[in-house]
């Protein structure tokens, strides 16, 4: 395992004029992985990144990086390339010498940086572009370029912070695509900041939940999403119904003054929890069939489902689903013991 590890954050903490934005936080990365640091505004992930790419110094901790401490290697010395939102390329430049204008610097010799400067542009689907001003590229080719760019100085790690941002909604779900399959092909590590959930879910191998400075779950995309660790991560990822319960014993949980059987175990006997279950795991069944029942008080269809809210004597339930429901009924709602997801109550600083 330790010879998979190409990135440890050990207790990194920031302050800035006595405002910690990073909170200890401890963290491997493996070589080849897709990583995604993913949370809202504020909450340290860019911080994270640039403390990787070494744009900013941690106040504690320590940055290994393939068994060595590189806390004071500038960024120019690391084997690391960044790819920034403003791609920051060079607009007196063609597409030839955008690219390869780090290799220059390095003094690489001119027939090497032909060659890969060729072969970069094939693996971003731009073979053919190098006489192109960069002011007559779209957004999507730009982006490509600059990734080109990074990837051409051949860096064991690319880091990303949110490199699609400024593309329009399409394009953006076709660059995800891309990005991902560009990472197999060449099979480094990306870090990859953003704080669109769809996205990290979509290309990540590994997403890091952070909040306040702090990381609040990693896991697979299908583990943050099937299981989230609290409140936070669960209403973060995608929409949740989440409800205050207790845990009577192992398999069994109260919530909405019913009894439910579920899956979780070793939360203790009669201990207050937190419940989520997901909009799309509630099914509308007629109201004598009903686990739980309410009325529709709003209905709003999403193009892939309808999304209704249901009120449950004081609590609302929204729910996802290909049939619909007027305003006004009355409904029952069922759902698996699977679907019942138990987290630890976070006591709030």
């Amino acid at each position: 395992m330790e010879n998979n590890i190409i990135i440890d954050l050990k207790n990194i903490s920031k302050e800035y004029d006595d405002l910690e934005v990073l909170k200890n936080i401890n963290l491997y990365i493996r070589k080849n992985e897709f990583l995604t640091l993913l949370g809202p505004s504020g909450c340290g992930k860019t911080t994270t990144l640039r403390i990787i790419g070494g744009f900013e110094q941690p106040t504690n901790g320590n940055i290994i990086f393939e068994g060595k401490r590189i806390n004071d290697l500038p960024p120019f010395k690391r084997q690391i390339n960044t790819v920034f939102q403003k791609y920051a390329l060079f607009p007196h430049m063609n597409v030839y010498e955008n690219i390869a204008f780090g290799l220059r610097i390095k003094k690489v010799p001119n027939s090497e940086i032909k060659e890969r400067v060729k072969r970069i542009l094939k693996l971003v689907n731009l073979s053919g572009f190098e006489k192109r001003d960069i002011d007559s590229l779209s957004g999507g080719q730009q982006q490509r370029i600059a990734i080109a760019r990074a990837l051409v100085n051949e860096p064991k790690v690319l880091l990303l912070d949110e490199p699609l941002g400024a593309l329009d909604l399409k394009l953006r779900k076709e660059m995800q695509i891309e990005l991902k399959n560009m990472q197999k092909r060449v099979g480094i590590t990306f870090i990859y900041v953003t704080h669109d959930q769809e996205e990290a879910l979509t290309m990540s191998d590994t997403i890091i939940v952070m909040d306040k400075g702090r990381i609040q779950q990693i896991g697979t995309p299908e583990d943050i999403y099937n299981e989230p660790k609290n409140a936070f991560v669960a209403d973060f990822i995608g929409e949740s119904n989440i409800i205050e319960g207790t845990m009577i014993r192992d398999l069994l949980v109260e919530f909405a003054d019913t009894k439910f059987v579920c899956v979780d175990k070793g939360f203790g006997e009669n201990t207050l929890v937190d419940i989520v279950i997901r909009p799309e795991d509630i099914k509308v069944v007629p109201e004598e069939e009903g686990m739980l029942t309410g009325m529709v008080t709003s209905v709003t269809f999403k193009g892939v489902h309808y999304e209704m809210l249901v009120k449950e004597r004081e609590r609302e339930w929204m729910i996802h689903s290909t049939v619909m429901e007027p305003v006004g009924s009355q409904i029952g709602m069922v759902f698996e013991p699977e679907s019942i997801h138990i987290m630890k109550k976070v006591i709030q600083e």
